[in-house]
C-alpha cells in the first residue's frame, strides 16, 4: 500500500470525502480504486503520524490551476493562494507539470472526522 503524505493537517482530512492535488507519477500514477495510507509528515523520524486508510475514487488530469472552489475546497483562499503554496513548496517549474486531483474517501481513520471515529 503506497503512502500518501500530507505536510500540514489540513481541516479537509476531518471530511469523510477530501480532495488533494498531486503531481503525476513516472514510476506508477495514482489510480481510482486504490487504497492508500494517509500519513502527516511521511518523512519525519518514525514515519510520520498514521492517520488512516483511504480508497481514492475520483482522479481528474489537470494541467494548469485549480478553480476558486476547487482551492477553497482543498484548504486555500484562492487559487492565487494555492499557487503561491505550490511554487513556494515545489518550485516555479514543477507547478507548470501535469497533476491530478484525486477525490478520496475514508476507509479507516485514526482522528476524528465530523466528530466519530471511522473503523
Amino acid at each position: 500500500m503506497r503512502i500518501l503524505g500530507f505536510s500540514k493537517r489540513w481541516e479537509k482530512l476531518e471530511q469523510p470525502t477530501f480532495t488533494t492535488f498531486r503531481f503525476k507519477r513516472r514510476d506508477a500514477d495514482w489510480e481510482v480504486g486504490e487504497t492508500v495510507q494517509v500519513v502527516y509528515k511521511p518523512r519525519r523520524k518514525g514515519g510520520g503520524d498514521k492517520l488512516g486508510i483511504a480508497e481514492i475514487v475520483s482522479k481528474e488530469s489537470r494541467l494548469g490551476a485549480a478553480s476558486d472552489d476547487e482551492a477553497r475546497e482543498d484548504g486555500f483562499q484562492d487559487c492565487r493562494d494555492m499557487e503561491r503554496w505550490m511554487i513556494k513548496t515545489y518550485g516555479e517549474a514543477k507547478t507548470w507539470q501535469p497533476m491530478n486531483k484525486l477525490t478520496l474517501y475514508w476507509i479507516k481513520a485514526n482522528i476524528l472526522i465530523k466528530g466519530i471515529m471511522i473503523e
